[in-house]
C-alpha cells in the first residue's frame, strides 16, 4: 500500500502530499499520525527550510475520515475526544506553530479538516479549482480541528459564523477575500506559485523567519502589550545570531547577504 503522506525533498523545500486520492485525502488517524511524524523529521533536518503541503488527485482533503471517527464516537465520548478531536487539534496546532514556513497548495476540495489545515498553516495558495467548506454542521457536529477558533480570527466573527452555521461551500475567490489564502492561481500554476512563494522566503535568514513565525503565532493569542514583549524577546534572540550581523553587514556593504543559519 502507498503511504498516506509522501515527502519529496526539492532543494531546501520539502513537498508533503496527502496521498489518499481514492478517499479524497480524508484525514484518518494513520494519515494524521504520519503527517505529524513527517513534520518531526523535517524540523530536525537543517537542509529543509520550508514546506509545501498539497493533496494527490482532485482533493486537498475532504476532512476527517467519517467512518473512522464515527466508530470512535460509538465507543464513547472520552475515546472520541482523545482519538479524533485531540489528534486533529494537535495536528493543526503543530502546523500553526511549526518553526519553518508551511505553505498549503490547495489543489481541490478543502472541506472540514482540509479547510482547518488551510486556516492553520502560515501561507496558502489556492488553485482556481479549489473549493472550501465548513460542513461539519451537516453531520450534526461542530468543527473539531480548530475551525471554530481560527476562522473567526482570520475572517471576522460574522463572516465565519455564516460559513460555520450554514455549511455552504465557498469559492477560492471568497477564501481570498476572507484571508484564508494569499493567492488564487490557474490550476497548472499551483505548485510553481507555491514554490515561488517559498523561494522568496528562502533568500532570507532561516533564523529570522523562525523568529517572525514565533512572534506572530504566539502574539495572536495575547494582548498587544504581551505581544510586544514576545516581539522584543524574539529580537533579542536574533540579535545574538551571526545571521543578524551578516544581514546588517551586507546592507551596509551593499552586497547580497550570505546567511549560514546560525
Amino acid at each position: 500500500m502507498s503511504e498516506p503522506v509522501t515527502v519529496e525533498q526539492r532543494g531546501e523545500l520539502a513537498l508533503l502530499t496527502l496521498n489518499r486520492p481514492d478517499k479524497l485525502n480524508a484525514l484518518n488517524y494513520a494519515t494524521i499520525d504520519l503527517l505529524m511524524a513527517r513534520l518531526d523529521g523535517i524540523e530536525r533536518d537543517p537542509a529543509v527550510r520550508a514546506v509545501v503541503l498539497t493533496g494527490a488527485g482532485r482533493a486537498f482533503s475532504a476532512g476527517g475520515d467519517i467512518p473512522e471517527f464515527t466508530a470512535s464516537m460509538a465507543r464513547g465520548v472520552d475515546e472520541a475526544v482523545r482519538d479524533f478531536c485531540r489528534r486533529g487539534q494537535a495536528m493543526t496546532a503543530r502546523l500553526e506553530a511549526f518553526p519553518k514556513p508551511v505553505i498549503a497548495a490547495v489543489n481541490g476540495i478543502a472541506y472540514g479538516g482540509g479547510c482547518e489545515i488551510t486556516e492553520a498553516v502560515h501561507l496558502a495558495v489556492a488553485s482556481e479549482r479549489a473549493l472550501f467548506a465548513k460542513p461539519e454542521i451537516n453531520i450534526g457536529i461542530p468543527p473539531t480541528f480548530g475551525g471554530t477558533q481560527r476562522l473567526p480570527r482570520l475572517a471576522g466573527r460574522k463572516r465565519a459564523l455564516e460559513l460555520l452555521l450554514t455549511g455552504d461551500p465557498f469559492t477560492p475567490a471568497r477564501a481570498l477575500d476572507l484571508g484564508l489564502v494569499n493567492r488564487v492561481v490557474p490550476h497548472d500554476d499551483l505548485l510553481p506559485a507555491a514554490f515561488d512563494l517559498a523561494g522568496r522566503i528562502l533568500r532570507h535568514s532561516p533564523l529570522a523567519a523562525a523568529r517572525i513565525l514565533t512572534a506572530v503565532t504566539r502574539g495572536l493569542n495575547v494582548t498587544i502589550d504581551e505581544g510586544l514583549l514576545i516581539e522584543r524577546e524574539q529580537f533579542a534572540r536574533m540579535s545574538a545570531c551571526a545571521d543578524a550581523r551578516e544581514g546588517l553587514a551586507a546592507w551596509i556593504g551593499r552586497r547580497p547577504p550570505a546567511y549560514a543559519g546560525r
